[in-house]
């Protein structure tokens, strides 16, 4: 029996996507393991609720504190940053107020009024409008915990991935993959697992090329730059293994043999996650999960989708299941 429920600061994501509906057709279940706190619009709240045909009513608070938490309304901290709702555009306004949703909820949990943080989707060209260079949430995040190692970790029922880079030009991924990189990946990995709860983790690393180059024939990268990162990983008690064939590792691991791949570049390890996580059509699932802050953070494996935004039809199994990571990871207190 958990002795504390975990608060989870839960970001809006963009006002005009589908983040708004999620949470609230997920609220009841999140009320199940954990205190949700809705970073946001209470006014976008409660639209979503109309949308959704949810049985349930907006708490607007002004602090943390003021939450009741009581499982027949969702308590929002209304930022009150959104004027006109209009789903399904990328609008400059919207994109500043997702951006600030994600600020107060850093500062919240840098000062320990909140245990994690899981965020609904931004809008990449919104949040550009209103003049951020981050491609994403990770990066912000880094930043303002001024966090310099850190990486991405994608979770899909028994497969895990983490990623030596992700969001660059692939000429340029290929330059990333060096000894110390690929080392420090493998390291926060470690870490991030056993955070989960795996007791005695172990790590499949992924090669770069093809058949992880196969003993030279495609490339030196495998040899040069990958397998002394594993071999300097197992040197300090991590149990690595690679650099293997990045067409077979990621079945490997989905069997059971690790407990996550290391992968070298986005698409490599995106591909095999959202295989598994998009193949049931709309019932969307999968995590991200940023590893090596001073927070925890979860996230959906989802966007904004603003093709269906204001239908009511999105799936909350992302949201739901990236909030029962955090509380993992939060463990108990």
């Amino acid at each position: 029996m958990r002795s504390h429920e975990p608060l989870i600061g839960i970001t809006m994501g963009d006002p005009g996507g589908i983040g708004p509906e999620v949470i609230v057709k997920a609220y009841p279940k999140l009320r199940e393991v954990a205190r949700p706190l809705v970073i946001g619009d209470a006014d976008v709240i409660e639209a979503a609720i109309d949308v959704c045909g949810v049985a349930l009513a907006v708490e607007a608070v002004e602090s943390v504190a003021d939450a009741s938490f009581d499982r027949d309304r969702i308590p929002v901290l209304d930022l009150d940053l959104v004027d006109e709702l209009v789903r399904g555009e990328v609008r400059e306004a919207y994109g500043a107020a997702s951006l600030r949703y994600v600020e107060r909820a850093i500062e919240l949990a840098v000062a320990g009024e909140i245990d994690a943080i899981t965020t609904a989707p931004i809008n990449k060209q919104s949040t550009g409008l209103a003049g951020s260079e981050y491609a994403g949430h990770t990066g912000m995040l880094a930043d303002y915990t001024d966090t310099e190692n850190y990486s991405m970790m994608l979770v899909e029922d028994d497969l895990r991935v983490t990623h030596v880079s992700t969001h660059v030009p692939l000429r340029e991924a290929c330059d990333l993959v060096t000894t110390e990189s690929v080392l420090e990946t493998v390291r926060l990995t470690d870490e991030a697992l056993r955070d989960l709860g795996v007791d005695s983790p172990s790590v499949g690393v992924a090669g770069l090329n093809p058949h992880a180059s196969d003993g030279g024939l495609l490339g030196d990268e495998d040899d040069a730059e990958i397998r002394p990162a594993v071999e300097r990983a197992r040197e300090e008690g991590i149990d690595a293994t690679g650099p293997e064939s990045p067409d077979t590792v990621y079945v490997r691991a989905a069997r059971g043999e690790f407990d996550c791949v290391v992968s070298m570049y986005h698409d490599q390890g995106h591909v095999p996650i959202k295989m598994l996580g998009f193949a049931g059509g709309d019932a969307v699932s999968g995590v991200n999960v940023t590893i090596g802050l001073p927070i925890v953070r979860t996230s959906v494996d989802h966007g904004t989708a603003f093709d269906i935004a204001g239908e009511g039809i999105a799936s909350e199994r992302s949201l739901v299941d990236a909030v029962e990571v955090a509380v993992d990871m939060v463990g108990d207190e």
